[in-house]
C-alpha cells in the first residue's frame, strides 16, 4: 500500500471527510437502499438471527457471536474500503470516505420525520399522524393522540441525537471509518433484536453492547443539549440540567433518559410513555411548536458535536501523527 498523506492544505484528511459527509447529509440524497450499507447491515442481522436458537443457553451463545461478529465484519469491510480508496488517490479517499461515512449517520432525515409529524398534528390529520409515527418510534401508534405524538416525537428526536450522529462521529474520531461502521452495526443490532419477548436471549448481548458503547456519547449529548438551551428561545438551561439529573434513571435504558429528561426540562413539559416512564414537569401543555424547539436543539447539538469531533481528530493526529 502506498503512503497516503493525512493532510490537505496542512489539515488531516479525515477533517475533510467529516465536513463533506455532513454536507452530503444536509444537502444531498440518501444512497439507494440496494447499496446502502446500513440496509445491508440489517440484512446480515436478519440472516443470522433467523439461524439462532431461541433457547436460553443457545440463544445467549448465538447472540454473543452475532453481537461480536457483525460489527467486526462491517468494520473490516470499512477498513478494506479505506485501503482500496487510499490506493487509488487521496481524492478518491476523500470523496468515497465521505459517502461511506454519511451512510452511518442522519441529521436531515430525523428533521424531516419530526417535521412531518408536526405538520400532521397541526392539520389534525390523526390517521396520517399515526402512520408517520412508525418512522420515529417502535411503540403502537394506532390509538395515539396528538399530545402523545408530540411527546413521542420530542423523545425520539432527543434520544436519536446520540444514536443518529453524535455516537457515530465520536467512533469516527477515535477509530476512523471502521469505528463508525462498527458503531452503526451495533446500533442496528440493538434496534432489530435488542428487545424482550422473541429476542429475550438472542438480543441480550447486543442490547448490552449498545448500552456500553453509548455510555459516553449519551452523556456528552445531554451536556450539549443543556448548553444549547442557554441560547435557544423557549428553553431553560437550569431546568434542563435539573430534570436531567433527577429523571435520567427513570427509563429502562441507562442512556436514553439523559437526553429525553434534559429535553423535557429545557422545554418545561412532561414526556410520558404510558406504563414505562414519566419525565419532566408539566408546567404547561405540550404544543406542536415543541417539536420545532426539539429540532432546533438537535441542530445545536450537531454543531457542537462536529466541533468536538474535529478537535478530537486534530488531537489524535497530533498525538499519533
Amino acid at each position: 500500500m502506498s503512503h497516503l498523506s493525512p493532510y490537505i492544505a496542512g489539515f488531516p484528511l479525515e477533517l475533510g471527510v467529516l465536513f463533506l459527509a455532513v454536507l452530503l447529509d444536509l444537502f444531498g440524497r440518501e444512497l439507494p437502499g440496494k447499496i446502502h450499507p446500513t440496509v445491508w447491515m440489517g440484512y446480515t442481522v436478519k440472516v443470522t438471527e433467523r439461524l439462532a436458537p431461541r433457547t436460553r443457553v443457545g440463544g445467549l451463545a448465538a447472540g454473543t457471536l452475532i453481537a461480536l461478529l457483525i460489527p467486526s465484519f462491517w468494520a473490516a469491510c470499512a477498513w478494506l474500503a479505506v485501503w482500496g480508496l487510499a490506493e487509488l488517490h487521496w481524492l478518491a479517499y476523500l470523496l468515497g470516505g465521505a459517502v461511506l461515512l454519511k451512510s452511518t449517520f442522519a441529521i436531515r432525515m430525523l428533521h424531516r420525520a419530526a417535521s412531518e409529524t408536526r405538520f400532521l398534528v397541526v392539520q389534525n390529520d390523526l390517521p396520517g399522524m399515526r402512520h408517520s409515527m412508525r418512522s420515529l418510534v417502535s411503540r403502537d401508534a394506532s390509538e395515539m393522540t396528538a399530545g402523545q405524538a408530540i411527546a413521542a416525537t420530542i423523545e425520539s428526536v432527543s434520544e436519536n441525537t446520540t444514536d443518529s450522529f453524535i455516537g457515530t462521529w465520536l467512533a469516527f474520531a477515535l477509530f476512523g471509518l471502521p469505528g463508525a461502521f462498527a458503531y452503526r452495526a451495533i446500533n442496528t443490532l440493538d434496534s432489530m433484536i435488542g428487545y424482550r419477548g422473541e429476542y429475550e436471549y438472542v438480543g441480550k448481548v447486543a442490547a448490552r453492547v449498545d448500552d456500553l458503547v453509548n455510555l459516553v456519547p449519551a452523556r456528552m449529548t445531554a451536556l450539549l443539549l443543556g448548553l444549547g438551551s442557554l441560547v435557544l428561545p423557549g428553553q431553560r438551561a437550569g431546568e434542563a440540567f435539573r430534570v436531567m439529573w433527577r429523571d435520567h434513571g427513570r427509563t429502562s435504558s441507562p442512556n436514553a433518559g439523559w437526553t429525553m429528561a434534559g429535553m423535557a426540562g429545557a422545554l418545561g413539559v412532561e414526556l410520558e410513555k404510558e406504563g414505562h416512564y414519566r419525565l419532566g414537569d408539566a408546567t404547561r401543555p405540550l404544543e406542536p411548536e415543541d417539536i420545532t424547539r426539539s429540532v432546533q436543539s438537535m441542530y445545536i447539538i450537531a454543531g457542537l458535536g462536529i466541533a468536538i469531533t474535529l478537535a478530537l481528530l486534530l488531537l489524535k493526529e497530533r498525538i499519533f501523527g
